[in-house]
């Protein structure tokens, strides 16, 4: 290897831990902030999906075809830029990224038909990709391995409040304005205003939060890829975020459009009841998981994933429970998914610590990137596509069976749903009880390498 001058000499190279615990919060606020909007800009079309269908005239296959492009290009972007954020300026990526995603956000609200809705939610996904592999590297620097869990649980806190936001006010906005495209419009304002805090706060030195100090000079990794994928732990993990993320594209995508055919709310209270379902528990499940997860972690590295492992194993009955039930029981339906996708939440607080136990830091950004383009386009972008291929399947034999049109869309849906979601969280849990058995020999190995240099 050879060292040569940073790309990040606007970065301090010696920070005390005072400046750098003062710095940590401010920027973890930022970096949450930024979060909740780009989950809020993601769920716009899933709330809609119902007034969109019926305006351009489009089958369930169709609606998660929308969500799938969006998911692979922001993978697939995601591997260049994870590299970028390695090696440039993490803030600026991020804000530049945060312009970009907020004004084609804005952009779909003009969309004249599918194809043209399609192509401003890939453009967003290309936008989007700049912001997790640079948020997550920069957790990992604020941040000591034993304060992690909980950092990162409270950055992913953006996930559910996004979600919230999106379920309470999308619907309303869409009833209010008349218009499906009303949301898109008004979701880029409070994006650019973030984006410009980017450009004004200044970033951790890489590996300043590391016990053992790391290189402060940018080093030349040559083959990060392979090093990255020949870390057993990485593989584990991959399988987990493709089993979890399998289930929540499915669910993201048609939560609301389930609970208009097939518990028969207004678009309205669909919206509400899925932000309750999906966004509520998501703030209990973080904010505990993140303190369970720490707590663990004082143990070892594994026992902290041990708890992801066994909190999404239990997801399993409860949400297929729920699936199982009749039209006239949304309460209950509310309750046991409710729960269960409260435990799920767990994984987050659980995975993504565990990248930063078994990757060095000036290879935390592209070993992020990898880790979301494999369960992204392995299970984000593919679970929305099967989903909407079981419903529109098992929608044509409920009418064949004799169904209604709209009782075989509810159906359809349902069951769907029924098959796909209770089988990806047990795919996440057999990944993570594997991760949890082998990423307490990687974090060694990992500590070794950096003191190494």
């Amino acid at each position: 290897m050879t060292s040569r001058r940073p790309r990040e000499d606007f970065l301090p190279t010696d920070q005390d831990q005072g400046a750098q615990a003062s710095n940590a919060g401010r920027f973890l606020l930022l970096l949450f902030a930024a979060n909740t909007f780009n989950f809020y800009d993601r769920a716009i079309p899933a709330i809609v999906a119902e007034p969109i269908k019926l305006e351009f005239g489009l089958s369930d296959l169709q609606i998660g075809v929308l969500a799938a492009a969006f998911t692979v290009v922001y993978a697939l972007f995601g591997l260049p830029l994870g590299r970028l954020a390695d090696n440039r300026s993490r803030a600026r990526i991020m804000g530049w990224g945060i312009v970009a995603w907020s004004l084609l956000t804005a952009a779909s609200g003009a969309a004249w038909n599918y194809v043209s809705l399609l192509l401003m939610r890939v453009g967003v996904g290309i936008g989007e990709a700049s912001y997790a592999p640079a948020a997550n590297s920069t957790i990992a620097d604020l941040y000591p391995a034993g304060k992690r869990a909980r950092a990162f649980g409270l950055f992913q806190l953006g996930l559910p409040v996004g979600l919230i936001l999106a379920y309470f006010s999308v619907g309303a906005i869409t009833e209010a304005f008349g218009s499906w495209r009303a949301p898109f419009v008004l979701a880029a304002i409070p994006g650019l205003l973030i984006a410009v805090g980017f450009f004004l706060v200044r970033e951790p030195r890489r590996g300043a939060s590391e016990k053992v100090a790391a290189p402060t000079t940018a080093e030349k990794v040559d083959r990060p890829f392979r090093r990255i994928l020949a870390v057993p732990t990485m593989w584990f993990l991959i399988v987990a975020g493709i089993g979890a993320n399998l289930a929540a594209y499915s669910v993201n995508t048609f939560t609301v459009p389930l609970f208009q055919r097939y518990f028969g709310v207004s678009l309205t209270t669909a919206a509400v009841l899925t932000g309750v379902v999906v966004g509520i528990t998501g703030l209990i499940g973080l904010l505990v998981g993140g303190w369970v997860s720490d707590r663990a972690a004082g143990r070892s590295t594994g026992a902290r994933v041990m708890v992801g492992a066994v909190a999404t194993l239990l997801s399993v009955p409860l949400t297929w429970a729920a699936l199982s039930l009749g039209p006239d029981a949304t309460g209950l339906f509310v309750l046991l998914f409710g729960a269960g996708w409260l435990l799920q939440y767990l994984y987050y607080t659980s995975a993504y610590p565990a990248v930063a136990d078994v990757v060095p830091p000036r290879l935390r950004s592209t070993a992020t990137a990898v880790f979301f383009a494999a369960f992204y386009l392995l299970g984000g972008a593919v679970g929305p596509v099967i989903a909407g291929a079981l419903s529109d399947s098992f929608a044509a034999a409920a009418l064949v069976a004799g169904a209604g049109e709209a009782e075989a869309a509810a159906t359809g849906l349902r069951q769907a749903l029924a098959v796909i979601v209770p089988i990806s969280m047990a795919i996440t849990a057999v990944g993570l009880f594997l991760a949890a058995s082998r990423v307490g020999r990687d974090n060694s190995a990992m500590k070794a390498a950096v003191a190494a240099g």
